[in-house]
């Protein structure tokens, strides 16, 4: 099975980085997280990036707050997906790493999921990597039908909470 990397911008990312890291362990992804920083460490993002298909890599998600350019530089240097991740600010709560996210160039795409969305993007990756795994696609399904059997037993029981 491919490996889906987990690259943050910062350590202070890690709390989100973990929600990503705990759906892939649940659905036995094997991945690795590494910190590089699109703007202190330019040459380690891109050597990452540029060799990531070679290194068994087929899904990256890209955690990053603020300016948030590292989905954009991860992407800009591979063909693999990319999920950006926009991770809450203390000064926009996260706003500004949404709009710096998703506002990619036409030629480079990035998915962007919400902000600290690092569970959407690991379950998004696991769909991408499901397109050619059909056992992984199947432990989606029981996933997806378990979620659901637990929201009906919520509403079997909300009248009476009422």
């Amino acid at each position: 099975m491919k490996k889906v990397g987990l690259i943050m911008g910062s350590d202070s990312d890690l709390p989100v980085v973990r929600k990503a890291a705990a759906v892939l362990d649940e659905l036995q992804i094997p991945y690795e997280a590494h910190v590089y920083s699109a703007h202190r460490t330019p040459a380690e993002a891109r050597a990452f990036s540029l060799s990531a298909r070679d290194e068994g890599f087929g899904v990256i998600i890209a955690f990053a707050g603020m300016a948030a350019h590292l989905a954009g530089a991860i992407a800009a240097n591979t063909t693999l997906p990319v999920i950006g991740v926009p991770c809450k600010s203390a000064v926009l709560e996260g706003v500004d790493a949404l709009l710096s996210t998703v506002m990619m160039p036409s030629g480079i795409p990035v998915a962007t999921v919400a902000i600290d969305g690092g569970k959407n993007a690991a379950l998004l990756a696991a769909e991408i990597l499901a397109v050619a795994d059909r056992d992984l696609a199947e432990m989606l399904d029981a996933r997806r039908s378990s979620e659901a059997e637990a929201v009906l037993e919520k509403d079997a029981g909300i009248m009476d909470r009422l």
